[in-house]
């Protein structure tokens, strides 16, 4: 024990010799630090967890506009309560400095003086900013995961349809868009807003958008433009906004609710080794800012070599329009992080070479902005490193300068690269596996209707939660259905108007079931058939959930009717897939045995079902294969009525063998047990079913046209 509270100890003088101008970000990038007496006074602001609470209470009470207003009040509380903990931990940084503790007898006293006085200066900055406790306003790990991942705004998102109010929803959806890009309903309701509203590309705004990520974007697209100046004003801009952000950060970091899992230590540990145990914690946040500033919402890794590339760029911009020296500056500041690059060392020689005879090349340094922000990067990296062996715990320093490949362009900087899926070590979270199913699995439960007859259970598949069915329609309703497909269906529907999304040898044709009662409503297909498109997607969806007993409710994800037709004079020597095996709900990695659950997967889906309507074609089987997408487990050959239907994870990854002949029609159908998930399509046929049923029954009194809801 004394070796560790020795360590303690020594790491405590270690922690607090970083630099005093290091500890804030880059030079200049810094905000005032008023105290907090010059904020006008506020009311007390409320927690954002209650109002969340509340928000969605209403919104499933069905108060639409209650819901609007206390979920638009959750998120300014939310944000508020991130601006007020950020300065008061930069005002109280400034007015509290923690010195290093001396030598001899009390001679930490001093430290535990300041220490103490600036928690005091928190409590009571935040106090007083808040207009009350700042423990009020500590929301559980749910709560707050939900605002990580946005999603008040999928709430706002339908509660502003609710209240026709269109481009915020458009707004609010392509906010919950950005930071969730595997939802595909999303894109599509954004989609239907615009179309609904009128709302052109440039209005989408992401409400939560990280301004120095968007300034970047804007210096690399000037750039390419060769439009030097105006990316060199965007770049500058940018790095203003990093710096800026790296100080927020690195300043939450400091917050209260990162910690509570370390509370042990007050009653576990020494006081040194508790003070150096929660110092260090604090120190490996703000060292992952690097990352967490160079992330795209809804990604996991970072854009990379992120900080680096806008040195990069600049260095050739201000050689274009003539600033030698900023330019060598530049490619300076870039070589801090990759020393060894022989192109932008080439550029130095040649930079230095157009300097005026009055300028000495070595009297140029790199950039003091990025000179400071690397010093202490690497000292942190050092602290870390001695902590781990100090306190006895594992760290391996992830590379956040992450560099593929050359260069790509005649001058030697990246054009545009804007890779965002760079693999991270260490203490990111990097690639998740799909998950083992939590819930227990079962199945086996009935089948509800009279005439569907079971043919082989998950055993006799080959796999796990797996069944084939047989009968689920009848050949008057195949038929039905397939002269509905033909006149509903869209070239490249679901994938953005591709007419071969998945094999150049196949057309692809889809269409939804709102599509189908749009249709039907207008009389260009009977809206009885249209009608039947929705009924036996139900009747697939109440199957489902009885067979694995599932004990809540499954939810339509996505509801798609499908078409895929054998190209004539393209099928001799087919080697491909109509469908490329994967999984539904994870990305699969055949060479790793691995199925990854992250973006752009759709991680929400829980089960799938595929529910044919045709066989009078040639090839298109169905098949189950192990995770290399290879061994072939079961072969399923369509035909009217049958169904296969199977959990949507990394258990079971599937594709769909050539079609070589003839068309192949099914309803594809994937469900979820979130509700936050829950298509919106579906919800808007489920409204206008009711109406059309009320209206078969002579009941007018809601007084709605279907259209409207179509």
């Amino acid at each position: 024990m004394r070796r560790r509270i020795g360590a303690s100890l020594q790491l405590l003088q270690l922690l607090l010799l970083l630099p005093p101008g290091l500890c804030g970000g880059a030079p200049g990038s810094g905000r005032g630090e008023p105290g907090p007496e010059s904020e006008p006074e506020r009311g007390p602001l409320q927690p954002y967890d209650l109002l969340y609470a509340s928000g969605v209470a209403a919104y499933y009470g069905g108060d639409y506009e209650r819901a609007v207003r206390d979920l638009e009040a959750a998120l300014r509380s939310h944000r508020r309560l991130r601006e007020v903990r950020a300065r008061c931990a930069r005002h109280c940084a400034a007015r509290r400095p923690l010195a290093p503790p001396g030598a001899g007898p009390g001679a930490e006293l001093p430290f535990f003086r300041a220490l103490l006085e600036r928690a005091q200066c928190h409590r009571g900055c935040e106090t007083q900013r808040l207009g009350g406790p700042a423990s009020r306003h500590r929301a559980g790990e749910d709560v707050r995961s939900d605002f990580q991942r946005r999603v008040p705004y999928n709430y706002l998102q339908r509660a502003y349809l609710k209240t026709n109010q269109l481009e915020k929803a458009a707004a609010a959806a392509h906010t919950f868009f950005m930071a969730n890009p595997e939802h595909m309903e999303m894109q599509q309701n954004i989609e239907n807003y615009k179309t609904m509203a009128g709302v052109e590309a440039l209005q989408l705004v992401d409400l939560e958008a990280k301004p120095h990520l968007e300034s970047y974007s804007a210096g690399v697209k000037h750039y390419e433009a060769d439009d030097f100046a105006v990316a060199i004003k965007y770049f500058e801009k940018a790095l203003r906004e990093y710096f800026n952000e790296d100080v927020e950060c690195r300043a939450l970091c400091e917050g209260p609710q990162r910690f509570e899992e370390y509370d042990y230590l007050r009653y576990k540990a020494g006081l040194y080794e508790a003070i150096a145990d929660h110092y260090v914690q604090v120190l490996v946040c703000q060292h992952e800012c690097v990352r967490e500033l160079a992330t795209r919402p809804g990604r996991l890794s970072p854009i990379e070599n992120f900080l680096p590339l806008h040195y990069d760029y600049l260095q050739f911009a201000y050689y274009r329009v003539g600033e030698y020296v900023k330019a060598l500056e530049c490619a300076k500041a870039y070589l801090l992080f990759h020393p060894d690059d022989e192109d932008v060392l080439d550029n130095v020689d040649y930079y230095e070479g157009l300097l005026d005879d009055s300028t000495d090349p070595a009297s140029i340094e790199a950039r003091e902005d990025l000179t400071m922000f690397v010093k202490r990067h690497k000292l942190e990296s050092e602290l870390i490193k001695s902590a781990a062996e100090g306190l006895g715990f594992s760290y391996t320093e992830p590379n956040y300068w992450i560099r593929y490949g050359g260069r790509q362009d005649e001058n030697r900087v990246p054009s545009g690269v804007n890779v965002e899926e760079a693999e991270v070590h260490g203490l990111s979270m990097g690639k998740k596996s799909a998950p083992k199913i939590e819930r227990d699995l079962r199945e086996g439960g009935p089948l509800l209707y009279e005439n569907v007859t079971f043919v082989y259970n998950s055993e006799q598949l080959n796999g796990t939660q797996r069944v084939l069915l047989d009968n689920v329609l009848s050949e008057e309703q195949c038929r039905e259905l397939h002269s509905v497909a033909n006149g509903i269906m869209i070239v490249g529907d679901g994938y953005r108007g591709k007419t071969s999304p998945h094999t150049p040898n196949e057309k692809f044709e889809g269409a939804t079931v709102l599509k189908a009662l749009k249709f039907g409503y207008e009389g260009r297909v009977p809206l009885k058939s249209a009608r039947l498109f929705y009924d036996i997607s139900e009747k697939a969806r109440k199957i489902v959930e009885s067979y694995f007993m599932l004990n809540s409710t499954l939810y339509f994800s996505y509801t798609h009717m499908v078409c895929r037709t054998a190209l004539s004079g393209q099928q001799d020597r087919r080697n491909d897939l109509s469908h490329p095996i994967h999984a539904d709900n994870c990305l699969l990695d055949p060479e790793a045995n691995e199925c990854w659950k992250e973006p752009p997967a759709y991680t929400f889906r829980d089960y799938s079902a595929l529910l044919y309507m045709n066989d009078d074609f040639e090839g298109g089987e169905f098949i189950f294969t192990e995770m290399d997408a290879k061994t072939v487990t079961a072969s399923i050959k369509p035909k009217c009525g049958r169904m296969i239907s199977f959990s949507s994870g990394g258990e079971n990854p599937h594709g769909v063998k050539a079609v070589t002949k003839g068309q192949r029609c099914a309803v594809a159908l994937w469900f979820t047990l979130d509700p936050l998930y829950r298509e919106l399509e579906r919800i808007k046929a489920d409204e206008v079913i009711a109406i059309l049923d009320q209206e078969q029954r002579g009941k007018h009194e809601l007084n709605i046209n279907p259209r409207d809801e179509l």
